[in-house]
């Protein structure tokens, strides 16, 4: 990976022939009063041995505000995947209603507040005397999935899969006076827990997207980011007179 380079000790910027006498740098052709820099190849430690030492090209000008014209070069696209590295988005943990243990039979309602779930934004940057780059990587809520821990139940809707509401909001709250509705997001356990729990595997998808300098953009891999929660399901029971 290339990085920008500074200057040499009298002020002068330089190409051409490297030497020891100047320690790595050109000496044969100046930019003097030009603007711009000098980049060179910087060996990340992370990296294996070979990839340290793809990069091999000397030390080269770049004019001011352009673009270096070498493929291992860092570029906004990299700064997004470096800033998507330090993006954190909420907890999964979902609400389930009604309030106690889940009944056999009867739709629990599930739902994640809208407050929580908000596009989450990193920005990486690059600055330098005349040179800056920089990228916005965004993850946005695009819907959650359940998955009950159990294939005794079914999920609402049927494939699992909750859309983000138009508020930002996924699946709705359960109120009194909703008990006789279907949940927009939830499940139906067919059985009972027993004497332990379900293991609900809450899972939010994150769309990915990301824009830089020089009006660079695009998209990266969806996010999915989840937890389980131990469920108690019971029977329901019923009243003879």
């Amino acid at each position: 990976m290339y990085f920008a380079a500074v200057h040499d000790p009298d002020g002068r910027e330089f190409t051409g022939e490297i030497s020891d006498e100047n320690q790595g740098y050109a000496k044969d052709e100046y930019h003097d009063g030009d603007k711009g820099m000098y980049w060179g190849a910087v060996q990340n430690p992370d990296a294996s041995y070979a990839e340290q030492w793809a990069c091999k090209r000397d030390p080269f000008w770049v004019p001011e505000g352009e673009q270096p014209d070498e493929p291992q070069a860092i570029n906004p696209e990299i700064l997004a995947g470096l800033a998507y590295n330090q993006i954190k988005v909420p907890g999964t943990k979902v609400t389930l209603a009604p309030a106690g243990a889940t009944k056999v039979n009867l739709p629990t309602w599930a739902w994640l507040d809208k407050g929580d779930f908000q596009p989450v934004s990193v920005t990486a940057s690059l600055d330098f005397p005349g040179f800056h780059m920089e990228a916005t990587t965004t993850a946005e809520p695009t819907g959650l999935t359940l998955k009950p821990g159990t294939e005794d139940a079914e999920v609402l809707p049927a494939s699992g899969n909750c859309p983000v509401g138009k508020d930002g909001s996924i699946g709705e709250p359960y109120a009194k006076g909703k008990a006789d509705r279907t949940p927009p997001c939830g499940i139906t356990y067919l059985k009972s827990s027993g004497d332990g729990t379900f293991d609900l595997q809450a899972t939010a998808t994150w769309k990915i997207t990301w824009t830089g300098t020089g009006g660079a953009g695009g998209d990266l891999p969806d996010g999915e980011y989840g937890n389980n929660q131990p469920v108690e399901v019971e029977e329901a029971q019923a009243v003879n007179r």
